[in-house]
């Protein structure tokens, strides 16, 4: 009788793949790969993003805006859905800006007048003495009190370098190592935040700044008017004069 031929007992087993078919289980995974595994709902960024401008009183930095997501939406990604946003809302009354702290939603200054009726905290409002100073400090940062009694030809009153010091626009950043050592004013973030401007490079010509303290009164006090001779012009020095006795803040 003949011998039946037997199956090979190896022919059952599934064949094994190539080994360049095989990936370790904690290989990295491909960035295209990992673009699709993780790729954000932009959507819901954007409602996420929106409601947190809107609802925040203060501007929020890109770090706070990717804590929101718990790192999970990549710095760029948050950048692009920024400027969509901001884009979204260009026709409306408020408008999305970028500024010195961050990110905020602000009406938009053609609305703000209106709602300024209504409000019941009235903004300050300042000397001409205190807005020159802190022209000279915006433009001319770091500089001294003497630097600044050196421009404006009078000396500087204690009470307009506080007003901007309470304001929180100006601040102290060191001392000056000459005799007395007098301290350093610089403007702070918040200055900026306030004329809402991202960078004190985007601070207008001063001599656009000038004109615009000139022709707006309406926000000055105890300005008395000065006599051509004692116009101060802040880009050319005088010798300091008697310390002013009725420009303060207001």
């Amino acid at each position: 009788m003949n011998e039946q031929t037997r199956p090979d007992p190896q022919d059952d087993e599934p064949l094994a793949p190539p080994e360049s078919s095989l990936v370790p289980e904690d290989a990295p995974i491909a960035e295209e790969d990992a673009e699709l595994v993780a790729a954000p709902d932009l959507g819901q960024v954007k409602r996420v993003l929106e409601a947190a401008l809107l609802s925040s009183a203060e501007p929020l930095t890109l770090q706070q805006l990717k804590r929101l997501f718990a790192g999970e939406v990549a710095a760029d990604n948050i950048r692009k859905v920024l400027d969509e946003l901001k884009e979204d809302w260009a026709a409306r009354t408020l408008e999305l800006t970028s500024v010195s702290s961050g990110w905020r939603f602000r009406v938009k200054p053609e609305f703000q007048e209106f709602l300024d009726r209504i409000s019941s905290e009235k903004p300050p409002r300042y000397s001409r003495a205190v807005l020159e100073t802190l022209a000279i400090i915006a433009y001319r940062q770091p500089v001294t009190r003497g630097d600044i009694e050196e421009v404006r030809g009078v000396a500087v009153a204690p009470p307009t370098l506080n007003a901007l010091l309470e304001r929180g626009w100006v601040e102290v950043i060191g001392q000056r190592e000459t005799p007395g050592r007098p301290a350093i004013f610089a403007t702070t973030k918040k200055f900026l935040d306030d004329l809402n401007l991202r960078s004190i490079e985007e601070l207008p010509p001063l001599e656009e700044l000038q004109s615009t303290l000139a022709a707006a009164p309406a926000i000055l006090v105890d300005a008395p008017p000065q006599a051509p001779e004692q116009q101060i012009l802040i880009d050319e020095p005088t010798p300091p004069e008697p310390t002013e006795s009725e420009d303060h803040a207001g």
